[in-house]
Order: C-alpha cells, then sequence, then structure tokens
C-alpha cells in the first residue's frame, strides 16, 4: 500500500497550489497524474479511503465521490474487501453527463451553453428533452441511466418521476430548474415561482393599475408552473385591478390600454406584430409582459419588460457541481427587467 511518501500522494500535493482546483478535482488529478507519469500500473493497489483520509486530511465522502467517478471512467475498479485497483492506462476519457431539460427554449439555451462554457474540454455533455411529458421523461430516463457519471435533470412534479429520480445516487444527481424534493442530501440549483411572481406582480401594480385590464394567457396544458397562474389571481382578487386569464391570444384581437402578459415566445411575437401592423407604441397604448429573459427581449420592440431567473448563473453553478461534487441547494432569485413595453 503506497505510503504518504508515494507517488499518488506527491501528485496530490503537487496540486495543492492551484486555488482553482477543489479537492474531488485534486484527488482525481492526482491519480491521473500518477497514471501518466508511469508511477500506477494495471492491476496496482491504490490507497485505502480511511489512509487517503489520514494523509491527506480530505472527508471521507470527497475521497468515495472521487473514486465512484474514477471507477465510472473506467479507470480504476474495486475488488470485494481487496480495495481500489488500477484497471486502465486510458486517463484521457471524458466525463459523461446527461443534461435533460424541457425543451430547447433561449433561456434554456443559455443554461446549456454556459454549463458547456465552464466545464470546457473536461466533459462530455448529451442533451435530452421530456417536454413536460411523463410518458417521454420515463423513456428517456430509462434508456439512460447507468451510462453517465453525472445527471443534470430539470425534473416533472410527479410521484412516478420522483421514484425514478430517487434511484440515482445524490452526489450523481443534480436538479435544475424546478425544484422537487427528494430529501436532504440531494442537491438543486432551481428558480421558485409562486412568491417571486406575486412579488414582481406587486412591484409592477403602480404601472398595470394605469391599464383598464391585464389579459394573461395561460394554457392549462402547459409545461408552465401553476404557481404563476395562482400568483397573478391572488394579485388581482387583492388589488382589485381588473384582469382575466385566457388559454392563448388570438391574432388581431389586441386592443389599447391593456396589458397582455405572455409566458411562450410565440404568442409574444404574435402580439408584437400586431402592435407593429396597427403602429401603436409599446408602453404608452397598451403593455406587454413576458417570461423568461433573453437577449432578443432586451433588443425587441425597443424592450420587453419581463421577469426572469438568471440561467447563466444556473449554468455556471451546474458546471461547477459538475467538477467539485460539493452539495449545492440553492433558489436563484427572480429578477425584474423593467422596458419600454411596460
Amino acid at each position: 500500500m503506497p505510503s504518504n511518501r508515494s507517488p499518488i500522494f506527491e501528485k496530490i500535493h503537487s496540486l495543492e497550489k492551484i486555488q482553482s482546483l477543489s479537492k474531488h478535482e485534486k484527488l482525481i488529478q492526482g491519480v491521473l497524474d500518477a497514471i501518466d507519469d508511469e508511477c500506477l500500473y494495471a492491476n496496482d493497489p491504490l490507497p485505502s479511503v480511511n489512509t487517503m483520509v489520514k494523509e491527506l486530511g480530505y472527508a471521507r465522502e470527497t475521497i468515495v465521490k472521487a473514486y465512484k467517478e474514477l471507477i465510472e471512467r473506467g479507470v480504476i475498479a474495486s475488488k470485494n474487501r481487496k480495495g481500489y485497483f488500477v484497471i486502465s492506462k486510458n486517463t484521457k476519457q471524458k466525463q459523461k453527463i446527461a443534461l435533460l431539460m424541457y425543451a430547447f427554449d433561449t433561456f434554456q439555451e443559455t443554461l446549456y451553453q454556459h454549463l458547456k462554457i465552464n466545464l470546457g474540454d473536461d466533459a462530455q455533455v448529451d442533451l435530452y428533452f421530456h417536454h413536460n411529458n411523463p410518458d417521454v421523461f420515463e423513456a428517456i430516463f430509462h434508456r439512460i441511466v447507468g451510462h453517465y457519471g453525472l445527471y443534470i435533470i430539470a425534473p416533472i412534479s410527479s410521484e412516478r418521476i420522483k421514484e425514478l429520480l430517487l434511484s440515482i445516487p445524490p452526489f450523481k444527481l443534480l436538479i435544475i430548474d424546478r425544484l422537487i424534493s427528494l430529501g436532504k442530501d440531494y442537491s438543486y440549483i432551481v428558480q421558485e415561482f409562486q412568491h417571486t411572481s406575486y412579488r414582481i406582480f406587486k412591484q409592477l401594480e403602480s404601472k398595470l393599475s394605469t391599464y383598464e385590464e391585464v389579459i394573461f394567457f395561460f394554457r392549462k396544458d402547459t409545461a408552465e408552473p401553476q404557481d404563476i397562474l395562482k400568483s397573478f389571481k391572488k394579485f388581482l382578487k387583492e388589488t382589485g385591478i381588473k384582469g382575466k386569464v385566457e388559454t392563448s391570444y388570438k391574432p388581431g384581437t389586441i386592443q389599447k390600454n391593456k396589458v397582455y402578459f405572455t409566458i411562450h415566445n410565440p404568442e409574444l411575437y404574435a402580439i408584437l406584430k400586431d402592435v407593429m401592423d396597427k403602429r401603436w407604441e409599446l408602453g404608452k397604448d397598451l403593455g406587454v409582459l413576458a417570461h423568461n429573459d433573453d437577449v432578443i427581449k432586451e433588443i425587441l420592440a425597443g424592450g420587453i419588460t419581463t421577469f426572469s431567473t438568471d440561467f447563466k448563473k444556473m449554468g455556471e453553478l451546474a458546471a461547477t457541481y459538475a467538477k467539485d461534487r460539493e452539495q449545492i441547494q440553492l433558489v436563484i432569485e427572480t429578477e425584474l427587467y423593467q422596458r419600454k413595453s411596460l
């Protein structure tokens, strides 16, 4: 068994000066460096978890997670009661990550791009979409489970989906976008809808009250959270502002002195086309409010007022979790972006 003077510990200690590396990354890279430099060969034993704890002072869980990732990469293996052994000299394998999302909307593309940018060339990210369909979700899940070192998933809220997710070990799963309660051991980076959307409506109360009516387009079969609908109804009831919910916008029905609130981009574009055709002015003749910000909404028609979480930050933090596997349980704040349209 290697001692504290053995090459594997020397390799790990040599990485201490690189402050950007987490302990998890140092452990993995130290083992890979020892193999690359031919300090370790196939069938050579690795230090036991207890020895690593004693020599490095790292948490037991950190070492176990690093060894599990090396096993998933096919570099080492665990033999019953005999410990861990090197089984391959191929250290250049990338971490494989499955990213399962609702759909490839512009804001979810922002998340994906910043996940990829911050992972660099160290990981392979395979993208899947469930379109808020539990049957599609389950089919994809059974196809991919067991084939990736990390699963980053935007879940559907149901007991059926929860059961599937609980079959994945906590350190191999990161919940994003929508929160589903899996227990204290699971990590998540999500947004919250009910309280934050109500807060946004209250921030806009003085502006919304200057219009005759606020119309919210919300489909019953939508993938969007029901919590936004609940908050909208609560806001109308408590403020006395006139408003209603309709399932969809019918092109050509736009009216002055109304506020049109939509979650869906195609519907937003249809509304803006009618505004343009009538040569009306947003923020003066009528108002428009949208959800989920992106660069297009910043510049479209002089700027669309939106409220949104920070999907760039969500992607960046997901990449950090993929690299260091340090538990995270974070609700990212939703912000109001006030622009010309309202």
